[in-house]
């Protein structure tokens, strides 16, 4: 409807039409039909029909370079506009905290409120100890500790922050060590929301997304 790309791809459930998120909203509070085939959604609450097409979604993203990008930015300047800085890529009431075996992170795994997530996309990780390491990452004394429970099924809005946060309390890393986290070659920043990560970095569909932990050189 607005000649652009799909952005929160939507479907309508009774004719399976797609639109912007946005798009259809708007349409929809003035009309209660189909914009593409004029079927009648619903009379009273037509909203209640949409369901979001987050394959289709994905599909878009993956085929159109930058886009899931410059919307990430469009979102942050939108809150940032409005005085909600720490309403963007999963941190809206996570806050920071700190850790003493390790840096300052947020996190939204371990929060009170965190059922708020509970109706997010969800994304399947696996997270595997890194093998092949270059040898003078470590200290002859220090061995890379295995999770015992290393697959898990998260809100899409978690960051790498966060995923850095739990690893360091499952797995109790010296302080003097940083914790890396890779995507297949890629180093991942911390301030990457686990959804851009499954775009960016990772192929097979329908499988877990391995996500590898290391630890860098020891803090100076």
């Amino acid at each position: 409807m607005c000649a652009g790309y799909f952005i929160d791809a939507t479907t309508i459930t009774e004719c399976l039409h797609t639109f912007c998120k946005s798009c259809i909203v708007k349409h929809l509070q003035s009309s209660k039909n189909c914009p593409q085939c004029g079927v009648k959604v619903h009379e009273t609450q037509p909203l209640l029909h949409l369901r979001p097409d987050r394959t289709l979604q994905d599909v878009v993203y993956k085929l159109v370079p930058h886009l899931f990008e410059s919307e990430e930015k469009r979102k942050e300047e939108f809150y940032n506009s409005r005085g909600f800085e720490t309403q963007k890529k999963g941190q809206v009431l996570a806050g920071v905290i700190e850790k003493k075996s390790g840096p300052k992170l947020s996190c939204i795994l371990s929060i009170p409120n965190a059922h708020q997530f509970k109706f997010d996309e969800k994304i399947c990780l696996c997270l595997e100890r890194y093998s092949m390491h270059p040898q003078h990452f470590f200290s002859h004394s220090f061995t890379l500790p295995k999770l015992e429970k290393k697959f898990l099924r998260c809100s899409a809005r978690v960051c790498v922050a966060d995923l850095k946060q739990h690893l360091y309390e499952r797995l109790h890393f010296p302080s003097h060590f940083n914790l890396l986290l890779m995507c297949g070659a890629e180093e991942l920043q911390d301030d990457m929301s686990l959804k851009q990560v499954y775009l960016m970095n990772w192929s097979p569909r329908g499988t877990p997304m391995f996500i590898f932990y290391t630890v860098s050189s020891a803090v100076s």
